[in-house]
């Protein structure tokens, strides 16, 4: 049988998939909502975001504190290899959208008349260096930002895809309780 992750590592896990699940949803969901709930969708997706941000600092810390129980043996080189890029890969993108996310909004024209709150709870604060921009050089910011985060969210859709087909096939096809690993079961 295959090691289990630890308890905090499997809770933290299935927090950040669940949260990144809901922030998918609202952040498409606001790009054709009627107009008289996008300004909600949006806020909630980006309060979403930066929570989703402390989770996976949590995370890494924990996974770098704790290493995850090792592969088995029986896997092949590029299978390890492969495992090995793919989370690293999901990492940067966790990291990577998010950021990507409060740096378009910290470069967005609206700031001043609407800033972000966290869940309307209190104000989170824009990155003074893109706050502070001029008008002109600020809008360049945000519609590069913009872009960059609609594509790492294509990454993350394809990173997700590529994590759950292999703990699939290594479960199903090859018949390693791969799955058990990430529920303690």
């Amino acid at each position: 049988m295959n090691a289990a992750y630890s308890r905090p590592a499997i809770w933290l896990h299935w927090i950040v998939a669940a949260l990144m699940l809901c922030n998918v949803g609202l952040g498409l969901y606001a790009g054709i909502a009627p107009e008289i709930w996008t300004r909600w969708l949006y806020d909630t997706h980006k309060s979403l975001g930066v929570t989703i941000l402390g989770f996976v600092v949590l995370r890494l810390s924990w996974r770098l504190s704790h290493p995850p129980p090792p592969l088995p043996a029986s896997y092949r080189a590029w299978e390890r290899h492969a495992a090995r890029a793919a989370h690293i890969a999901l990492y940067v993108v966790m990291f990577a959208l998010p950021l990507s996310g409060w740096a378009q909004d910290s470069a967005w024209k609206g700031l001043e008349a609407h800033p972000m709150r966290w869940f309307g709870l209190f104000p989170w604060p824009p990155i003074a260096a893109l706050a502070g921009l001029p008008p002109a050089l600020k809008q360049q910011w945000h519609d590069g930002l913009e872009q960059a985060h609609i594509y790492l969210g294509f990454a993350l859709y394809a990173l997700v895809v590529a994590h759950i087909a292999g703990a699939l096939k290594h479960q199903f096809i090859d018949g390693r309780p791969e799955m058990q690993r990430m529920t303690g079961r």
